[in-house]
């Protein structure tokens, strides 16, 4: 049985035969798009009044009108931080609108084409320039690519976004699309400012240093060659993906089945914004290898599989060019140490005492107490270990304080006597005994009524302690360190929402949480800087759903993410996320 799923429709049968309950992304199909008779005048233009119907999509509803999105978006400029909403009304510029538009810009248009037609035709090998009427110099002018922001375009001619956003009248960091930018020369001081251009003409020829047209950038000279590397953004990025979804047996695996999901809509929404995205998907059940040498060097990435066993046996096949990325296991992080095409995307616990300890530091002043509680006479595990490493690393000075569980109710004495009773008593417990984390949290709720001020620092695990009171996280101010966390009141999350339930039916998980960030930063930094993605990772921190994408490469190794988030339990039952 060939266990390669070529394409998602034979995956979305698996699935519904194995799991009713589950929609299939593919089953999806945009509502038709109906031109409206309604038509209003705003600003003085002319334009329809459409009424959003579900499941229609900005690209459907221009593609219906015969306009581009970013029209669309020009006349709803709210529409980028709300999204499509159902039975929402929106305005679509008419023909005759963007035709007034396009007259006041006519004569710009003709003016790029006729230069750069010249430019091709009398410097066939060169970026299209400009004589500088002032001087004998001639200036690039580069137009803005969809994917482009300032600091890519400064990398690119190796200038600094100063120098581009002065020759430019920039006020602010904002581009569009064709968009014609002056790019003055490196260390020049001389310049003449671009002319200010809504719409250069969409068939304009752009020629680049070796005299080919599209999106090849031209080299440029540096001082350290080492220091400047050209990206070439890619229009398709091809993706493998490897989990085990047993989706062919009764036991459908329904957390890869949700990151799945995920993944999947990552990739629906990737295509809106314009990136194109092969994805090939495995199932891996029987911890086998059902993906090829040979597939894994054609992708651009590959996510998965899940257990660092199979992420082993997958890297001992893969070749150093394969960009191998673990999505699920905290603890496939030591291969990154052996291997420099791997990425552990779930930050490991050490990043989370690590942030602990550092928020600690942060918070303390002068007059404050650092508590660290252990479990004595338990045997010291690799938690425990490490939250004392990392405090031990930080400098700080603390005072360590061990006790046995049945020792608890005659502990609060023991524990005020080392406590300040003018600062703050940060607390640190070093366990993961859940036992003993509810024994130590309800003695010091005990010291809070005894009017002593206590901040407890704790890992991501303790929200998950079902026997703890959460009343006594609130008093005792809960300052938590996580790997995941998702904020329902961000209008990021709430889209995303919204879309999910529309496809699937059903609420989604951290798995499908998880699956959607990865894919939509991943592809998206493929998308953005083509093959060599990779050498632009640790400078490329991002604010996903769920997750933060912070990765640090490791020495001769991999990369690590250590991106953490924070969560603060305040009075009256608040929640706070911090960061």
């Amino acid at each position: 049985m060939d266990r390669k799923i070529l394409t998602n429709l034979i995956l979305a049968a698996a699935l519904a035969c194995a799991a009713p309950e589950y929609i299939s992304a593919q089953e999806y199909t945009s509502t038709p798009v109906t031109v409206s008779k309604e038509k209003v005048r705003v600003d003085g233009k002319i334009c329809y009044s459409h009424i959003v119907k579900e499941k229609q999509t900005l690209f459907s509803i221009a593609k219906a009108y015969g306009v581009s999105v970013d029209d669309i978006y020009a006349s709803n400029p709210s529409l980028k931080e709300s999204g499509l909403k159902k039975n929402s009304i929106i305005l679509i510029p008419s023909q005759e609108a963007l035709a007034a538009k396009g007259a006041n810009a006519d004569a710009a248009k003709e003016e790029v084409a006729a230069e750069t037609a010249e430019a091709v035709k009398e410097e066939p090998g060169e970026e299209k320039k400009e004589e500088v009427r002032e001087g004998k110099r001639k200036q690039t002018i580069h137009t803005v690519k969809w994917y482009e922001d300032l600091d890519m375009i400064a990398e690119k001619y190796g200038v600094t976004v100063e120098a581009i956003m002065e020759a430019n009248n920039l006020t602010g960091r904002k581009l569009s699309k064709r968009q014609k930018l002056v790019i003055p020369e490196p260390g020049g001081t001389e310049y003449t400012a671009a002319p200010v251009q809504e719409d250069a003409a969409a068939d304009a020829v752009e020629t680049t240093e070796n005299g080919t047209t599209g999106d090849n950038p031209p080299s440029v000279e540096s001082d350290s060659a080492e220091d400047y590397w050209v990206y070439t953004p890619k229009e398709e990025v091809k993706v493998t993906l490897i989990l085990p979804m047993k989706a062919s047996t009764e036991n459908v695996s329904r957390n890869n089945m949700d990151f799945y999901s995920g993944v999947l809509m990552a990739v629906r929404d990737l295509a809106d914004t314009g990136i194109s995205t092969e994805l090939n998907v495995y199932d891996s059940s029987d911890s086998s290898h059902p993906v090829t040498g040979e597939d894994l060097e054609s992708s651009d990435l590959v996510i998965g599989p899940v257990s660092s066993g199979d992420l082993t046996r997958l890297l001992v096949s893969a070749s150093e060019i394969s960009s191998i990325i673990s999505p699920l296991d905290p603890r496939a992080e030591s291969l990154a140490y052996s291997n420099s095409n791997f990425i552990q995307v779930p930050a490991p616990q050490m990043a989370q005492y690590q942030d602990l300890v550092e928020w600690i530091r942060e918070d303390t002043v002068p007059g404050d107490t650092l508590l660290i509680i252990s479990e004595k006479g338990a045997r010291a595990t690799e938690a425990t270990t490490q939250m004392f490493q990392a405090a031990e690393a930080s400098g700080m000075t603390f005072i360590p304080f061990s006790y046995s569980i049945l020792e608890g109710r005659d502990i609060t004495e023991p524990l005020t006597s080392i406590m300040t009773a003018t600062g703050t008593n940060r607390v640190l417990i070093a366990s993961e005994s859940e036992a003993f984390v509810n024994d130590v949290v309800r003695n010091l709720n005990i010291l809070v009524y005894n009017k002593l001020s206590v901040i407890l620092y704790a890992p991501a695990r303790i929200r998950n302690f079902e026997t703890i009171e959460v009343e006594n996280l609130h008093n005792t101010s809960l300052h938590a360190s996580l790997g995941y966390l998702t904020d329902y009141e961000s209008e990021q999350v709430k889209s995303f929402l919204l879309k999910y339930r529309a496809l699937y039916n059903t609420e989604p998980t951290q798995y499908a949480f998880q699956g959607y960030d990865i894919a939509t930063y991943f592809i998206s930094m493929c998308s953005r800087y083509g093959s060599d993605w990779m050498k632009k990772l640790a400078e490329s921190e991002k604010e996903m759903l769920q997750s933060t994408f912070r990765f640090i490469q490791v020495e001769d190794g991999g990369f690590v993410n250590k991106g953490i988030r924070r969560l603060v339990y305040g009075p009256g039952w608040s929640v706070t996320k911090t960061r």
